[in-house]
């Protein structure tokens, strides 16, 4: 297994863990102020990750394209959070999660149009089968 697909693995194992674990801390406060407390953690977390793991030589890199580029997803992410807790505060976890993870057709439509990559027969298959699955699971039945 090459490394990366390791790393995926366990991006996904955490993030699974995620999602109930911030249900469970916005009991009683809002999805806003829940996020802002996590986030906090996540910045001192990453800051600390970086100091240890990130040669200083590395700094000198970045230039003025990767700083708009990893801004923008940072405002993305930003925006996606923001409304990922909205939706987790009231709705159940299960169905948010898997509404969030439908990002990946998005994610795949992008990466064709922006970067050329190859949409192949297995990507687009996979794309049918989380797109049903969506549909699936978010779908309630009148009552």
């Amino acid at each position: 297994m090459e490394k990366w697909v390791g790393y995926a693995i366990v991006s996904m194992l955490f993030a699974g863990f995620t999602s109930v674990i911030a249900k469970m801390g916005l009991q009683g406060i809002s999805g806003e102020l829940g996020l802002a407390v996590r986030t906090v953690f996540v910045t001192v977390f990453v800051l600390g990750f970086a100091a240890v793991f990130v040669e200083t030589k590395e700094l000198g890199a970045l230039d003025a394209r990767n700083l708009f580029w990893l801004g923008a997803s940072g405002v993305t992410t930003a925006v996606s959070w923001v409304f990922y807790y909205k939706a987790l505060k009231d709705g159940e976890v299960s169905t948010v999660a898997l509404i969030d993870k439908g990002s990946f057709i998005v994610a795949v439509l992008l990466a064709w149009l922006l970067l050329k990559e190859q949409i192949t027969p297995r990507v687009l298959f996979g794309c049918l089968l989380i797109g049903a699955g969506l549909f699936v699971v978010a779908h309630r039945p009148a009552s």
